[in-house]
C-alpha cells in the first residue's frame, strides 16, 4: 500500500529525532556540577559588588567593595586552577 508523503516526513522525523538522542554528552560529576554552579554564584556576587561599587558615595563603602571584589576574584580564580 502506497504511503502519502507526510507519512514519510513524519517517519523521517522521528528517525532523525531517534539518532539525534543517541549521541548524549555525558553528565557532569556531582564535584564538577557542584564547582560550576559556586563559580557562577561567585561571579554574579562580584558583578553585583561591581555595581554597588560603581553607586557608592562614601569612601569606606568604596574601600569595603573594593576589597570583596579582590576576594571574589581570588576565590573565582581558585576555582578555575
Amino acid at each position: 500500500m502506497a504511503r502519502g508523503f507526510q507519512s514519510k516526513s513524519v517517519e523521517a522525523q522521528q528517525e532523525a529525532s531517534a539518532d539525534r538522542g543517541l549521541i548524549k554528552p555525558p553528565l557532569p560529576t556531582a564535584d564538577v556540577a557542584a564547582r560550576r554552579a559556586e563559580r557562577a554564584t561567585l561571579a554574579l556576587a562580584r558583578t553585583r559588588a561591581q555595581a554597588d561599587l560603581k553607586n557608592a558615595t562614601v569612601a569606606a563603602h568604596r574601600t569595603m567593595l573594593g576589597q570583596a571584589i579582590a576576594d571574589l576574584d581570588r576565590r573565582i580564580a581558585a576555582l578555575d586552577k
